[in-house]
């Protein structure tokens, strides 16, 4: 059991903690972006996720070929103006967190840098959440292990390998750790959702609270995941 809160308790005796993500569904727009925290709490959600990063925290201002898209929507962008257009501003915080105590809903972030870890301290954020993409930023994770938080982990690029190494920075620190199993798909077809991994998850690591991180545009892989206890679905 890991408590938050006295509203947010991760455990396997209790329904799973509903954590709504807006990641960089403002498209840019501060207003949207408040509204999304106001909309997640009158929804019912338990908590809400944002993303801490800008530019500088994600990659080089340059127009490298290297440092460009090569395909997709995005073909030929380079990341610098792509991370600009989608991080949330450091300035925006202040409004968030002051929104989210007004509502009385728990609002946490996942940081991408340490300079980002520094400065969601100043708001006492009670969780942090780690990025299946940063799983192996070993330095970021003791970074944020080292604030004594309990720290979230999502799962979708990495082998039980790395997922080892991550935990096994953070117990240098605490024990206070949630997994999520997790398919890094954009929306994830439920034919690859894979919900079974949540029972390899409790088996290799069980030590550790397990959860979801869902991806697909339909509720169904987050209720199959209710039936083997996760804690959070995200």
């Amino acid at each position: 059991m890991i408590r938050i809160n006295k509203k947010i308790i991760f455990s396997e005796n209790k329904c799973p903690i509903i954590i709504a993500e807006i990641s960089a569904n403002h498209c840019g727009r501060k207003d949207l972006f408040l509204k999304h925290i106001k909309k997640a709490a009158e929804s019912g959600a338990d908590m809400v996720k944002i993303q801490t990063y800008e530019p500088e925290d994600m990659t080089l201002n340059s127009n490298k070929k290297i440092l460009r898209i090569k395909k997709g929507i995005w073909k030929g962008q380079n990341f610098w103006n792509l991370y600009k257009k989608a991080c949330t501003p450091f300035s925006w915080h202040k409004s968030a967190f002051s929104l989210a105590k007004k509502l009385n809903i728990t609002l946490f972030s996942t940081p991408f840098s340490e300079r980002a870890v520094d400065f969601l301290e100043k708001f006492n954020v009670p969780i942090y959440k780690i990025a299946s993409f940063e799983i192996t930023d070993y330095l970021l994770i003791d970074k944020i292990a080292s604030t004594k938080k309990p720290v979230i982990i999502s799962t979708g690029l990495a082998n039980l390998r790395e997922i080892k190494n991550a935990i096994r920075i953070i117990k240098k620190h605490h024990n206070k750790i949630i997994i999520l199993h997790c398919v890094s798909g954009y929306p994830t077809p439920e034919s690859e959702v894979n919900i079974s991994s949540i029972l390899y998850l409790k088996n290799k690591l069980k030590t550790n609270l397990i959860g979801l991180s869902d991806h697909t545009n339909s509720i169904n892989s987050s209720l199959a995941a209710v039936s083997y206890k996760v804690v959070a679905i995200e």
